[in-house]
């Protein structure tokens, strides 16, 4: 009541200080205005980890996505449980990338499927590296069942766009399958923290190019199968967590993805999280709202944590600092509108992701600076708190998180002049960090005048105050 009081005191002071502003731009921050608690940053290691053959290369990615110190500082590893497609013989086209070897084989000698851990070499590689380098949690998720279990004995697909290719049977197989799966990687010391059996479920994953694993549920058949889940999971008193359904669009016409699955009376008890993708939504401020507004409204006691972003269709050049606004932007976006606790880029290395690897050496794309202006300074447990730009249409996008007298602004800029804002609502010493056409997360405090800063043209700049 007293933090309402405040917010609504502190709104109110806004509404003078805009009106006595003049031709001052200003960014008021309202510190009593609180949201959502974040949890951190992530990465996917889709499908990129099992093809770092060499370990120095391994290693260095490492280090640029999880170090604290001298990269990203990522939290959260998003590891791929593939559906292991026995054999390329009779496949429709795939990216060579995106197969997926499973723990769960075809034995030739014996003729009979088995588990072994010592497969997927490079990607578990990756997420031992990653670990070492500050990885703190791990969520194992699913783009398909194993192949095993489809109608179609493939990882991907079914036989036309609104059927699934998991038959109801095979329910259980699947659960039995990724337990097993999640319970050796727990007993073999990694910090498991969730899993996700279901990706993008509303989408068909067939045709006559086929581009990835994927696997079609309607909304009554995801709530039936993860329910199964939360069972089992129940039963074996597991401590990871169950997330989903990974829905990869979150306009009203998917709805049903939502509301299917947080009504559901298992679910609902169980579930804490709801996991999806902010695809097909890029600058949809109204779809976003409307989201973001549902959430709170019906499901006020569910986090919403935005597991997978990239640029669809990728247009940009990834090299450009346009590239980097875009994705500065949508961060923006997804944490301020849609109150996401987490955020997890897709593809970390690839040439339309973070690092690019596809010459052979590393080249560190514009993206990735954008995301350290983020991730090096919104730590897990901050607080988002409310800022408000006294302009309107004035080609910034910002948002603001507090950890007790520390805050941190995140201002992009996407205009192609520089732009000068007064920066209120915050005490403390200041520091300022630029990511801009050839600069790259670095300190610049010049560009600070008591509250006053001056913002480069198409910048993201990231303003931390405190004592």
């Amino acid at each position: 009541m007293i933090m309402r009081i405040l917010s609504a005191f502190a709104a109110f002071f806004q509404i003078i200080l805009f009106a006595l502003s003049g031709s001052e731009h200003i960014l008021n921050v309202n510190v009593f205005e609180e949201h959502q608690v974040f949890e951190g940053f992530g990465t996917s290691s889709c499908w990129w980890s099992q093809l770092i053959d060499d370990e120095k290369q391994a290693d260095e990615i490492a280090r640029l996505l999880y170090d604290k110190e001298t990269g990203l500082g990522l939290k959260t590893y998003r590891y791929n449980v593939g559906a292991g497609e026995n054999d390329i013989e009779g496949s429709k086209i795939w990216l060579r990338e995106r197969r997926t070897e499973s723990f769960y084989y075809l034995n030739e000698s014996t003729g009979k499927l088995e588990y072994d851990f010592t497969r997927d070499a490079n990607a578990r590689r990756m997420l031992d590296k990653a670990i070492e380098y500050g990885a703190q949690e791990v969520i194992l998720f699913c783009n398909s069942p194993h192949w095993s279990m489809t109608q179609n004995g493939r990882g991907y697909g079914g036989d036309d766009e609104h059927k699934s290719n998991l038959p109801e049977k095979n329910y259980q197989f699947f659960v039995d399958y990724l337990l097993t799966v999640a319970d050796k990687f727990v007993e073999m010391g990694y910090p498991v923290v969730a899993i996700s059996p279901v990706n993008e479920p509303q989408w068909g994953w067939n045709g006559d190019y086929i581009s990835q694993e994927g696997c079609h549920f309607e909304p009554d058949e995801c709530v039936k199968l993860l329910e199964m889940f939360a069972v089992e999971m129940q039963k074996r008193g597991v401590k990871y967590e169950l997330r989903g359904p990974e829905s990869g669009q979150l306009t009203w016409q998917y709805y049903d993805y939502i509301d299917k699955y947080l009504q559901s009376d298992i679910l609902k008890k169980y579930c804490t999280h709801y996991s999806a993708h902010s695809y097909w939504m890029d600058n949809d401020l109204g779809a976003k709202a409307a989201f973001g507004e549902k959430m709170a409204k019906e499901y006020p006691s569910v986090k919403f944590e935005m597991s997978e972003w990239c640029e669809l269709p990728q247009k940009l050049d990834t090299k450009s600092i346009d590239s980097g606004l875009w994705m500065a932007d949508i961060m923006v976006q997804d944490l301020s509108l849609m109150n996401a606790v987490g955020w997890c880029n897709w593809t970390a290395v690839h040439g339309d992701g973070l690092i690019d690897n596809e010459r052979g050496s590393l080249e560190i794309l514009s993206r990735y600076w954008v995301y350290k202006q983020f991730s090096r300074f919104i730590t897990p447990g901050m607080v988002r708190v409310g800022i408000a730009d006294s302009e309107k249409d004035s080609g910034l996008s910002c948002v603001c998180f507090k950890n007790g007298l520390r805050s941190v602004v995140v201002i992009v800029n996407k205009n192609e002049n520089a732009q000068t804002v007064k920066l209120t609502g915050v005490a403390g010493k200041r520091s300022a960090y630029i990511t801009a056409e050839g600069i790259n997360c670095e300190q610049d405090d010049s560009i600070i005048s008591g509250q006053k800063i001056n913002l480069p043209a198409k910048s993201v700049v990231t303003v931390t105050v405190g004592y």
